[in-house]
């Protein structure tokens, strides 16, 4: 059976406009997780400012002190999910998943085992709420030992991993990423960043955009076509991080 070319041409049309108003959205970010996510001592706030291209846009809602169970006990769990339904007809939205520091520590009510269940539920929830999670293995601390960073997030990073990889979702591996970079600028270069004098956890104004480049980067590197025509670049930034220099 023959069909006219003509009459094949609205459906041969319609695909292409649907993808390509599909990839015209700008994007929402929902930002959650603890203090090195958090306005006042971690990348959040930075990455919302110097990474995301204009058009797109985002809220930071990672709390000071949080596990992946305090966060939801206080009702923060709850913004971003609502922030997914306010903001998914018009955006592609995606929530950046980032903890483990608080949930390591021994009066968190918070095992390994159930850190990585609360990530795995966290995520189910975005997914079922239309957006897409990016779990993101936690901000590496810039204390030393021996002349190398102490790496005390190995246990959180793995699991948060294993997270990712079991329900095939974003991720990218900002405590390798963030670890290899003070290790190559070392100690006293590192405390640079540091909030507050001696605190190798949180970072300074300048020190969240140093590390948020880090995650837009590693984000644009895994996962290009969603996030190149969406971020802003900083080659400078980005190839001083590459050097292993101080930035």
């Amino acid at each position: 059976m023959r069909f006219p070319i003509l009459a094949l041409l609205p459906v041969a049309l319609a695909v292409p406009t649907a993808l390509v108003e599909r990839a015209e959205k700008p994007v929402y970010w929902l930002l959650a997780g603890d203090s090195t996510t958090a306005a006042g001592g971690g990348w959040g706030d930075a990455f919302l400012s110097t990474t995301v291209a204009p058009g797109s846009s985002g809220r930071n809602w990672a709390k000071g002190g949080a596990t992946t169970k305090s966060f939801r006990d206080g009702g923060y769990w709850a913004s971003v999910l609502k922030g997914i339904a306010q903001f998914k007809a018009d955006n592609r939205v995606y929530v950046t998943i980032q903890f483990g520091h608080n949930d390591q520590k021994e009066n968190s009510g918070v095992s390994i085992t159930q850190y990585a269940t609360n990530l795995g539920v966290m995520a189910d929830e975005v997914v079922k709420a239309g957006a897409i999670p990016i779990l993101v293995t936690p901000l590496t601390r810039r204390t030393f030992s021996g002349g190398k960073v102490t790496e005390n997030l190995s246990n959180e990073t793995k699991k948060t991993q294993e997270v990712a990889k079991g329900r095939s979702l974003h991720t990218i591996d900002l405590n390798k990423a963030s670890t290899a970079y003070v290790n190559a600028i070392g100690s006293a270069a590192a405390d640079k960043y540091n909030l507050a004098s001696g605190d190798r956890t949180h970072v300074n104004e300048h020190g969240g955009v140093v590390f948020a480049r880090i995650v837009s980067d590693l984000l644009v590197a895994a996962y290009p076509t969603e996030f190149k025509d969406v971020t802003v670049a900083n080659a400078t930034l980005s190839a001083a991080i590459k050097a292993g220099k101080p930035a």
